[in-house]
């Protein structure tokens, strides 16, 4: 493989043309969620979700819609992946659905719906296609809720004992592992009521944040002190790290920028990266911040083998005396030009590469994955079903380039997924929203690759994208 700075090879073609050319090896991707593609939220002993509890409740979710059937990837997956070959993807990012392993989030082990991921990554492997298993995206088993959830100190134990399970049934064909994905999002379930489990209780919320950076720790420890041969891939977590910066240069505006870069991402990367939580930041919380006990950092410090980071928009912050807890108040930035997309997210592709620039020395050097970048448009498909999303494609392009610039300055970026593979069930916002390269016709369930398909089909084939 190249060096990053190898890498930074750039050749003109045609009448000017500008073509970045990404590393020899670099893992071009797509990603999706069990609970957002899956579907068959009961089916074959599958246990009950903190999303299938919170969907299944009146007024949660826009047009009263659940993920009771998303995309029905649980039966048409070997279709799915036959069409990720033609697509030319190399890897393939999925979570596992913890409830379809083990219905009561411990103890019995479903074997139907362990067998569901087995039968995936033979697909998979026999498709020439790595895989990426997350085991945490957000969807908790209900029965471990009832228990208290992320709240409860004992959750490290039980998501050890879950992720030990997955590691020996399918660690020799898993290429990458992420323990939580965005678990900011898991814990605003419990501080600000927007997502599953629907509490809204700020102190909660940052016992969640604590005891998810101890079960994240508690996961790699299983993983390294596993069987070898069962753990033949890498292990790392997967952030929410979107650009954020100070709406003025006025103190107050940056020091509130600092509160909302540790409330979102420090709370996490610091514990993680450099075993100590933001100081100041936890004096701000006051009675807010969750009790740490000795051994603490340690085990949420545990050595990784990668970070993933999940990036979409920027935001200007600056301080508001109404604004909450952390007296700030933020809005989405876009390039001149560029809009917004269908969710109102503004649109800053250097973000990406801003937000790089920061994160890479908190890390420490180790080798990041994009592991999730994308958009929601508003498509409009044709009389055959197919989405001529050159706004999606335009999307992904200025981010690639953002990324090509990033990986030239020496950060070691080891390959890129979007978001998302297919249309699919966007949680609080229900079937609206459409992240995906692939069009779903949802009552026919009928997959059509848009515009923007083709083309990262022909990005991946060059390993290059023009400028």
């Amino acid at each position: 493989m190249l060096t990053p700075r190898q890498s930074g090879i750039r050749r003109v073609y045609n009448a000017g043309m500008l073509v970045r050319k990404f590393p020899e090896g670099f893992l071009w991707g797509a990603a999706t969620s069990a609970y957002q593609v899956e579907g068959a939220w009961n089916e074959d002993g599958k246990g009950e979700s903190v999303w299938d509890r919170y969907s299944h409740r009146g007024g949660r979710i826009a047009r009263g819609e659940t993920g009771d059937l998303a995309c029905d990837h649980y039966h048409r997956m070997p279709q799915d992946v036959r069409l990720m070959k033609e697509l030319g993807l190399k890897a393939y990012r999925f979570s596992l659905a913890w409830t379809r392993i083990l219905p009561e989030g411990r103890g019995r082990v479903n074997p139907k719906g362990l067998g569901f991921y087995d039968r995936l990554l033979d697909e998979l492997a026999a498709a020439g296609i790595a895989a990426n298993l997350t085991l945490d995206h957000w969807d908790l088993p209900q029965a471990l809720q009832d228990s208290g959830g992320w709240e409860n100190r004992d959750s490290a134990d039980w998501f050890a004992d879950y992720a030990r399970i997955a590691f020996d049934a399918l660690g020799d064909r898993a290429a990458l592992w992420a323990t939580h994905n965005e678990p900011m999002v898991v814990a605003a379930g419990y501080g600000g009521g927007d997502f599953a489990p629907g509490l809204s209780d700020a102190a909660a919320g940052y016992r969640a944040v604590h005891n998810l950076n101890r079960a994240h720790g508690a996961a790699v420890k299983a993983f390294r002190e596993g069987p070898p041969a069962k753990r033949a891939g890498k292990i790392g977590i997967v952030l929410d790290l979107h650009c954020l910066r100070p709406a003025t240069g006025a103190e107050e505006d940056r020091l509130a920028c600092e509160r909302a870069i540790d409330n979102a991402q420090s709370v996490f990367l610091h514990p993680i990266f450099r075993a100590k939580y933001p100081e100041a930041f936890m004096e701000w919380l006051g009675p807010l911040a969750p009790e740490i006990r000795p051994g603490d950092l340690e085990l949420c410090s545990q050595p990784l083998d990668f970070l993933g980071m999940n990036h979409y928009f920027t935001f200007d912050v600056r301080y508001n005396s109404r604004g909450g807890h952390l007296k700030l108040s933020q809005d989405f930035v876009s390039e001149p030009g560029l809009g917004r997309t269908d969710l109102g997210w503004g649109i800053n592709p250097q973000g990406l590469s801003a937000t790089l620039a920061r994160i890479a020395p908190i890390a420490g050097g180790i080798p990041i994955y994009i592991t999730e970048n994308g958009c929601a448009m508003l498509d409009d498909p044709d009389d055959r079903g197919y989405v001529e999303d050159r706004g999606r494609l335009d999307y992904i392009r200025r981010h690639l380039i953002e990324l090509h610039k990033a990986i030239e300055s020496g950060i070691d970026v080891r390959g890129y997924f979007v978001w998302s593979l297919m249309d699919n069930f966007e949680w609080a916002h229900g079937y609206g929203p459409r992240f995906g390269l692939v069009r779903v016709d949802y009552p026919t369930q009928k997959r059509t690759p848009k515009l923007s398909a083709r083309w990262y089909s022909e990005t991946i084939r060059d390993n290059a994208v023009a400028e």
